[in-house]
């Protein structure tokens, strides 16, 4: 499997309800949250397996960050087949 890195620039009232999209998605390693300055303010790796209960606290965490931000940038790493 090979890694393919893609960014989203969203506005902070997004980034929620984008973070859930991506994980519903499932073949999302890992999610990083940088503001517009490029600054990382948070990178969460997500594995096979991490579902509901284990979640939360990190959509926890990502509404926190929400909150605070007006425009922010998702990067996500994915597993694609080569």
């Amino acid at each position: 499997m090979a890694i393919k890195t893609e960014s989203f620039s969203i506005d902070g009232e997004q980034l929620l309800k984008k973070v859930k999209e991506l994980i519903a998605e499932g073949n999302i390693r890992k999610i990083t949250i940088t503001d517009r300055s490029g600054k990382e303010l948070m990178s969460f790796p997500l594995t096979v397996g991490v579902v509901g209960a284990l979640l939360l606290p990190v959509l926890a965490a990502v509404g926190a960050v929400a909150a605070l931000l007006a425009e922010c940038t998702i990067t996500v790493e994915r597993e694609v087949a080569e």
